[in-house]
């Protein structure tokens, strides 16, 4: 008798292994989609919960929603795409200002 697992993957054919790699692969981003929402929702929470103690605190409050509204734009809104990018360089600039 023989304790050792049979490798399966080598006794299907091409088309069955990559089908099998495809729902492995969908797996785990499906594993690591949810992990990043789990992650962003404590994050949303804390900001929520967590007054900002001080200006450049609350320009990385308002980069974050920022940076979420731009990645929902439509890819022909340049209006507003330029719009937010202004604003991103208005908090770098102002952030090294004494």
């Amino acid at each position: 008798m023989n304790d050792e697992p049979v490798d399966l993957d080598k006794h299907r054919g091409m088309a069955a292994q990559k089908a099998t790699n495809i729902r492995r692969a969908l797996a785990e981003i499906e594993s690591n989609a949810k992990e990043l929402r789990d992650r962003q929702a404590v994050l949303e929470g804390q900001l929520l919960l967590l007054p900002a103690a001080s200006w450049p605190d609350a320009a990385a409050k308002a980069r974050y929603i920022l940076n979420l509204y731009a990645a929902a734009l439509p890819s022909d809104d340049t209006r507003h795409r330029d719009l937010v990018s202004a604003i991103l360089e208005d908090f770098a600039r102002l952030e090294h200002e004494p």
